[in-house]
């Protein structure tokens, strides 16, 4: 008997009387293959169906063959399973164990459930996106549609309180469970090596100091094929066996991993995160955990998918320790510090808040939900990537402005892709391409077919001539998802860079700087070796791509004709700008632009006035006025203007920032014609710049602020306004004998810089009576030295001026 037989009475009582129930088991209290086969007699099943939840395709087959051995009987008799790719169900069939995908599908089809009366969600815990939209979906069906259905939420490491919450404070039941003692020894991180050398360090001192076959934990598929590698050189024991285990594995190889090992023989397991739950490998009592999984991270700003690999969570790492202690008592090796683990997160983050959602927003249009808040999550989507998730459908043509789904968004939601594959197989039927696109959709969601190479021409051909069952079934679901698509006319074969760019048009890259170097629409570098043929191409639509600090590597991708970027002309932006010419004349140039890359250049060398006009203004914007064709009667204008508004804010502001404000009212009309700034005359931007200012305070402008000052002489000079201790003029000192009282402009003294004979200044003065009266003597004295023949009188404020050399008759 195993544990959770304890809790069947409690869970039996409450689905008797609930439609909905949260069962708490520990790994290896039996939930999986007991419970569905448990309630299966109950009164409320009668003759319905039983649909239960496994999140991996493995875990899904793996239970229903445990469940169908135990009543003795075949796979798709009493129990079923149906994932992606595979399916054995009859019209016998009462427990049908499906892929948390597979029931999205089931439900959006048939909200009703019809012949279905219970729901199981097994290993929730792993939050995965398809369970969460599940569960939303199957609780409004309940709801609205079906009170009867019954929801049980089955989980080994979950906060049941939360789950209950969101069935209407659902009863908790709990299962004790019984796990063999698990020794936990700690083997530290050592940075200074690479993971697989300290994982095969692990493995060959476990096979010397235990017993067993053994469970060993890697973060993804590569690190899974160069460990075996590595141990294939250093295990060379004909008692052990290595089994990779992995997602993009064949299923039949999947199989034989989980298989016990033969008698006599030892099996040495190498995982990934998909056997951490839902499987019991018969024999093994030896977990190695390198501590590592490897998540999906969506990143909406470039629409990709990276492979993130992180620190697994301290629930993780108690499920994956707790495989060792299944079947007996067991031994878990960490490759980390004990310390390390209390810093652990508790649990991994729900997929739903890191991943791309419009595969949700699809499905949620379809159910008639408009926004996630009509549905019950236990953590709602984010509204920023959400709001993304909707912008792209519009793109996609799914979804209209008000968020209603289109015809050719029902035809997508039909189809079992992500929108954007599915949007690539529809567009392709239109040509009568739909089964080419659908190969290509397989390839992008099936890991490792078709090989590793990058160009999508050779996977293709390599999915064709394969004959291995994985590929087999790869095609006949291709062939499905195709006979979804509108069967349209037969006409020129799109290639297969543009059925490509159909799904992924803002990964359409050009190439730049050396072989091999693109950039793509979003601006973000890419690069394939330069060795490859496709390094060799001007464009490329990329289909996946390895995630890097500054670039990304090029996974998939197939050549990308120029001509075909017409398809995204909808996309397209077009750019004028102004550049010099080698004559130094402007052209208009025109950039006609998908996102960051440049699609077309066309140059204009005599270009339109209007778009020269506006350069030059947009020129003047940003470098500032100071790079006009000033001429001294507009500086001289302004300078005037400044003085007075400083003194009376009724005068306008002609500072730089003031006229870079007001570059339409006053500069746009001058450029027009114009090829250059420089073609402008100083004449005309004063003339602009008085009409700034209004006509009556021209009127004062040369009372209160006069451009020229008069001398004794009769000679003028320009003011100048900007001058640090206030207006000034540089005059010769024997052009203001005679003056007896001080200049003024606008009330303030005229600082005079007085000048010799050879206009090397003298004195600076704003009180010219003073001057006459005090330092004049010392001045005088040395001015008769210097020059005898000019006069120097000794009362000037009484002398003649004059601006000669020598006084007339002398």
């Amino acid at each position: 008997m195993l544990p959770v037989h304890d809790a069947l009475p409690a869970l039996k009582a409450q689905l008797a009387a609930r439609n909905a129930a949260v069962l708490v088991a520990p790994p290896g209290a039996g939930k999986t293959t007991v419970v569905p086969l448990e309630l299966l007699g109950e009164a409320w099943v009668g003759e319905g169906r039983i649909v239960m939840l496994e999140p991996r395709r493995l875990a899904a087959r793996a239970a229903a063959h445990r469940m169908a051995q135990t009543l003795g009987e075949p796979v798709g008799g009493t129990v079923g399973f149906r994932v992606r790719m595979q399916s054995k169900v009859s019209a016998r069939t009462r427990i049908e164990v499906v892929t948390e995908g597979v029931f999205t599908r089931m439900i959006l089809s048939d909200p009703e459930l019809a012949g279905v009366v219970c729901v199981i969600f097994d290993e929730f815990h792993e939050r995965s996106l398809d369970a969460d939209l599940g569960l939303a979906l199957a609780r409004d069906a309940q709801k609205l549609l079906r009170e009867d259905l019954r929801i049980l939420v089955m989980s080994a490491t979950l906060d049941g309180a939360a789950v209950a919450r969101l069935l209407d404070e659902a009863p908790v039941v709990e299962s004790q469970g019984r796990m063999f003692p698990v020794d936990t020894r700690y083997l530290g991180r050592d940075e200074t090596q690479r993971l697989e050398d300290r994982v095969v360090r692990a493995v060959e001192r476990a096979l010397a100091e235990e017993t067993g076959s053994l469970l060993v934990f890697l973060p993804g598929q590569g690190e899974i094929l160069r460990t075996a590698e590595r141990l294939a050189e250093r295990v060379r024991r004909a008692d052990v066996d290595v089994a990779p285990l992995y997602g993009a594995l064949d299923p039949k190889d999947q199989d034989r991993a989980i298989e016990p090992a033969p008698a006599g023989r030892r099996k040495v397991v190498l995982a990934t995160s998909i056997a951490e739950t839902s499987l019991t490998i018969q024999g093994v009592r030896v977990v190695i955990d390198c501590g590592l999984a490897r998540v999906p991270r969506y990143d909406p700003a470039s629409g990709l998918t990276r492979l993130a690999t992180v620190r697994v969570s301290r629930a993780a790492a108690d499920q994956r320790r707790g495989r060792a202690g299944r079947t007996e008592p067991g031994v878990c090796y960490r490759l980390w510090d004990e310390a390390e683990t209390r810093a652990l997160p508790a649990y991994g983050d729900p997929e739903i808040l890191d991943a791309d959602l419009s595969g949700l927003a699809l499905d949620l249009a379809r159910w008639g939900a408009k926004d996630p808040a009509d549905l019950a999550f236990l953590d709602p989507p984010p509204a920023a990537a959400f709001a993304e998730a909707r912008a792209l459908l519009r793109r996609l043509e799914a979804l209209d402005e008000a968020g209603v789904l289109t015809p050719h968004g029902r035809a997508l939601a039909d189809v079992p892709l992500a929108p954007r594959l599915a949007h690539m197989v529809l567009k392709a039927g239109e040509t009568g391409q739909a089964a080419r696109a659908a190969r290509i959709a397989a390839l992008l969601t099936e890991r490792g077919l078709g090989g590793r190479d990058a160009d999508l021409r050779h996977r293709l051909e390599q999915l064709e001539r394969d004959r291995s069952p994985r590929a087999r079934d790869a095609r006949a679901l291709a062939d499905r998802w195709a006979a979804l698509a509108p069967k349209g006319r037969s006409g020129e074969p799109l290639p297969d860079g543009l059925l490509l760019a159909f799904a992924y048009p803002e990964r359409i890259a050009k190439a730049r700087g050396g072989q091999g170097e693109f950039q793509l629409v979003t601006g973000r570098g890419a690069f394939v070796e330069p060795t490859d043929a496709l390094a060799r191409e001007r464009w490329l639509a990329v289909g996946e791509l390895g995630g890097g600090d500054r670039r990304d590597r090029i996974l998939l991708a197939a050549p990308l004709d120029e001509a075909d970027l017409a398809a995204f002309t909808g996309q397209f932006e077009v750019e004028a700008r102004l550049e010099e010419s080698a004559g130094g004349r402007l052209r208009a140039k025109r950039l006609t632009r998908l996102g960051r890359l440049t699609v077309r250049e066309e140059i204009d060398d005599n270009p339109d006035p209007a778009l020269v006009a506006r350069a030059l203004a947009d020129r003047v914007r940003r470098e500032g006025v100071r790079i006009l064709p000033w001429g001294p009667a507009a500086e001289s204008l302004r300078e005037r203007i400044a003085f007075l508004r400083a003194r009376d804010p009724a005068w306008p502001d002609l500072s730089d920032a003031a006229l870079a404000q007001r570059l339409d009212d006053w500069l746009a009309p001058l450029l027009h014609g114009l090829r250059s700034l420089a073609a402008l005359k100083p004449d005309v931007l004063d003339g602009a710049l008085r009409t700034l200012v209004p006509w009556e305070l021209q009127r004062r402008l040369d009372a209160e602020a006069p451009a020229r000052w008069t001398a004794p002489t009769g000679n003028s000079f320009s003011i100048d306004y900007a001058a640090e201790a206030g207006p000034r003029v540089d005059v010769r000192v024997q052009e203001v004998f005679g003056l007896s009282e001080h200049p003024a402009v606008g009330g303030v003294p005229l600082t005079l810089s007085l000048l010799s004979p050879a206009h090397r200044p003298i004195q600076t003065t704003q009180d010219l009576p003073g001057f006459w009266k005090g330092s004049w003597r010392d001045v005088r004295a040395d001015m008769r030295g210097r020059y005898p023949k000019h006069a120097w009188p000794e009362d000037p404020a009484q002398a003649a001026p004059t601006a000669r050399a020598k006084p007339r008759g002398t």
